[in-house]
């Protein structure tokens, strides 16, 4: 068979699998003067594509208000795959309104054929109540392909980690503790599991089946409201907690992913700790639940002010909230943008700010060039005057 023949097979990913589809590619590349021009974008496409139709195909309840969704393919294309720790984005119609939300993705990827996405109903969610309380199975989505960059880096990364997770922050880690358990992986893992009470703990009794039969897995739980005779680690994961937990922090990689509250406080506690910066991965964080608290938000503008808003090169306009992203706005008036994590860090959804201000929360990722160009990141950014943008 022509090397140009074999690398154009590597598209029919649905009969010859991703592993072989993989090698035949990596032969075909072997010998650049037989490819077709297009073999590079099409392989891209096929082993993440853009969007991809997905069925639930099971749920679980893993506490009140927590379930795991299990997505499988709806149609002919097959999952794709990705590295533990990283995200999907879910499309789908809410009371009328089309929008997304990303979620980690919680199983490991050495299970083919599903994935699995682990969702809190939070008390002011749109999306998650409508996952946790309305979906069922055989329902249908579309999701993308994976993304964000929270994951092991044997490059960059020790082989000895430490996990600091707050509530729904557990998915990205179950994933890479999952994958490190099933791979027989050398890496050392210590999750610190940060919660309210233990009601609130998702995946404990897997989780501690995991670090009873694993050693190479520690797990300890944190609670903020313990429950009488508890007699585990109480309080938040300050310094005190992480150091008398994880003891020396030479030689280790800190990751943090939970609530943006959650973030200042860890972070001023490894900062304490001395852990350098660069040993230390943070999950990017999606809208805060009363953006009003960030730090740097203007004291003079309540959350529930309403600015206009218009559309450059068009005629709408629109009434938006001070205390609500762009981006969701947006979509509340049937306006659709491409956006993929809603945390400000991929910058898919990037528009333009041709007048007026907006608040952008220090997590948010925007790169030094576009700052200085003028664009913003709509699904971080709330108005704080009356504004144009252009999409």
């Amino acid at each position: 068979m022509a090397l140009k023949d074999i690398g154009n097979s590597i598209f029919d990913m649905a009969s010859v699998g991703l592993v072989v589809g993989r090698k035949l590619y990596a032969r075909a590349l072997a010998d650049e003067r037989e490819l077709d021009p297009g073999i590079v974008t099409r392989a891209v496409d096929a082993l993440h594509p853009e969007r991809l139709p997905v069925k639930v195909a099971g749920i679980i309840e893993e506490t009140a208000s927590t379930k795991t969704l299990r997505l499988v393919p709806a149609g002919d294309r097959p999952l794709f795959p990705f590295r533990a720790g990283q995200f999907v984005t879910i499309f789908l119609e809410v009371e009328g309104v089309r929008t997304s939300r990303a979620y980690s993705i919680s199983s490991p990827p050495t299970r083919l054929g599903s994935i699995d996405i682990t969702v809190r109903r939070m008390p002011a969610g749109f999306v998650s109540k409508y996952l946790v309380d309305e979906v069922a199975v055989g329902d249908t989505f579309e999701i993308s392909g994976p993304g964000g960059f929270f994951y092991h880096e044997p490059l960059a990364d020790t082989k000895d980690l430490v996990f600091l997770a707050g509530g729904s922050g557990i998915t990205p880690f179950m994933s890479m503790i999952r994958t490190a358990i099933e791979v027989k992986s050398d890496l050392r893992m210590q999750l610190i599991y940060g919660s309210r009470t233990d009601d609130d703990v998702i995946f404990w009794d897997e989780l501690s089946d995991l670090a009873c039969g694993c050693e190479n897995v520690a797990v300890d739980l944190v609670l903020s409201e313990p429950p009488e005779k508890y007699e585990g680690v109480c309080g938040l994961l300050d310094a005190g907690n992480i150091e008398s937990i994880v003891g020396d922090i030479a030689g280790k990689t800190f990751y943090m992913c939970g609530p943006l509250a959650m973030y200042g406080l860890c972070c001023e506690a490894l900062e304490t700790l001395a852990v350098p910066a660069r040993r230390v991965k943070k999950e990017a964080s999606g809208p805060p639940p009363d953006i009003a608290l960030a730090e740097g938000w203007p004291a003079d503008i309540p959350p529930d002010a309403v600015f206009t808003l218009k559309i450059a090169d068009t005629r709408k306009s629109l009434d938006v909230p001070a205390g609500e992203p762009l981006l969701n706005s947006l979509e509340r008036n049937g306006i659709e943008i491409d956006n993929l994590c809603r945390a400000g860090e991929c910058g898919v959804c990037r528009a333009a700010l041709v007048e007026g201000s907006v608040f952008m929360p220090e997590s948010v990722a925007v790169r030094k060039s576009d700052l200085a160009y003028g664009y913003i990141h709509p699904c971080m950014s709330y108005p704080v005057s009356d504004l144009k943008i252009r999409l």
